[in-house]
């Protein structure tokens, strides 16, 4: 079965806090151990030295340690005096209060001989040990065996009970951080969980999806990233279906003056003549001249054209260009100027491409400005770029139709529509020219009172010597 991020996520926390309370827990009951070993070790000691002086005074009366032989109750008489606390009158057998520790049980006493006397057997000079001195004279020695372990102790039930706080407690956490690892697991991921819902919905053609992008983290910027590429699928959808729909209609209209004029030549309604053989080439011509374009556009969209980038003069194409279209501006009562600089300007280019933008250019603003009117090219430069300014007179495009400008099959309603020619594919084409060069391309208000384009492209490099 799968786990699902927020399922792991919730483990991976829930695991870490888990890891580190079992750490926590282990480490303080090690420290704890420790600590209560030495204590009672410390407890062990002072009992010890409470009960020299009465081992002093014992052997001072008795002379001798055969009183401590069997049975033993002699010597754990003699241990369980309080500290500090002399012999009761009743003397060695007098009750007194029990040692809760342990730590008397292992107390021992060896001879003046380090022999073995009474009490803790396993013990040795290595061992705490204190000498038992009478007239100035050491008559044995007194010897704590030390707790190797809290069970070796006599409070052990307060060592499990510690042990039991600290499991309950260890619980307590593991479970408060379950619930926030819970809480913070479907807090941070929900977002992350919308996200991967909408994109779903747009996988199945659903393009107006959108999330709530809250934040400025990394999430709320994945959230509009996430719906501006929304939007651009959109976009592209709609350009898609409107491409689709202008190749249709584009298509459709030549062929079907080609279909009328054909019935009326087979019905006999037109007759077959020069005309009218005329008027069909020139369907064919446009047609073939759209087919041309779509085929052209699609090879830009795709950066397939085919570019030999050289360094050349654009001065001197501007000029060669020009002067091709001089008589079809003059045929349409419009004036034509040039403007080009004296010195050359070079550019890193292929001389074909350039060409075709500025026949798409040149060809546009001839067809769209209406006689008698005035076109004006001017080619300019400055340190890294070379700029073609491009006027014509009326008619002018609105200014929210400026941005659409180079949009595929793109025409105003006022002025590009079939009367004056064009399918609305030159200026798109020139786009992708201008970017494959790596320049930009820009539709403005002319002060002559129609269109500014703007072309700008980077100059060459200069060779190092």
């Amino acid at each position: 079965m799968r786990l699902g991020i927020t399922t792991r996520l919730f483990i991976a926390i829930l695991a870490t806090a888990a890891l580190t309370v079992l750490l926590v827990s282990a480490a303080s009951r090690w420290n704890f151990e420790r600590g209560f070993l030495g204590y009672l070790n410390e407890l062990a000691v002072e009992r010890m030295d409470t009960v020299l002086p009465r081992l002093v005074q014992a052997y001072a009366e008795q002379r001798d340690w055969r009183f401590l032989g069997d049975p033993a109750r002699p010597w754990y008489k003699l241990l369980r005096p309080l500290p500090g606390e002399p012999l009761p009158p009743g003397g060695i057998d007098a009750a007194l209060p029990p040692d809760l520790t342990g730590a008397l049980s292992r107390l021992g006493l060896l001879d003046d001989r380090q022999r073995w006397v009474a009490g803790y057997r396993n013990i040795s000079m290595a061992m705490q040990h204190r000498a038992v001195v009478v007239d100035g004279r050491t008559v044995g020695w007194l010897v704590l065996a030390p707790f190797q372990s809290v069970a070796d102790g006599g409070d052990q039930r307060f060592v499990i009970g510690q042990w039991h706080t600290t499991l309950v407690a260890a619980v307590v956490a593991v479970l408060l951080a379950a619930l926030i690892a819970w809480w913070v697991a479907r807090r941070l991921l929900a977002p992350v969980r919308q996200i991967a819902a909408a994109t779903h919905q747009v996988m199945n053609g659903r393009h107006d999806v959108r999330v709530p992008a809250e934040g400025s983290d990394e999430v709320g910027q994945l959230a509009r990233d996430f719906n501006r590429m929304a939007q651009t699928l959109a976009r592209n959808e709609e350009l898609r279906r409107a491409f689709i729909a202008d190749v249709s209609h584009e298509l459709r209209t030549p062929l079907a003056v080609l279909r009328g004029e054909l019935e009326a030549l087979e019905d006999g309604i037109r007759p077959l003549d020069r005309a009218a053989v005329a008027s069909l080439q020139g369907e064919v011509r446009q047609l073939g001249k759209l087919v041309d374009d779509l085929y052209e556009l699609a090879l830009s969209d795709v950066g397939a054209l085919s570019y030999v980038m050289e360094p050349l003069d654009l001065g001197s194409l501007l000029g060669r260009v020009c002067g091709t279209h001089q008589p079809a501006f003059e045929s349409a009562g419009l004036r034509f100027s040039v403007a080009l600089p004296r010195e050359p300007v070079i550019v890193e280019a292929d001389a074909m491409r350039l060409q075709q933008l500025l026949d798409n250019l040149l060809a546009n603003s001839r067809r769209h400005t209406q006689a008698p009117g005035e076109v004006r090219l001017a080619l300019t430069q400055d340190d890294l770029h070379a700029r073609i300014d491009l006027h014509d007179s009326a008619p002018g495009l609105p200014d929210a139709q400026l941005p659409r400008l180079f949009e595929r099959f793109f025409r105003a309603e006022s002025s590009r529509n079939r009367a004056t020619g064009g399918a609305g594919l030159g200026l798109a084409i020139a786009r992708n020219i201008v970017v494959a060069h790596g320049g930009a391309i820009a539709a403005r208000a002319s002060p002559l009172g129609g269109l500014r384009i703007e072309v700008q492209l980077p100059r060459a490099r200069a060779s190092s010597s």
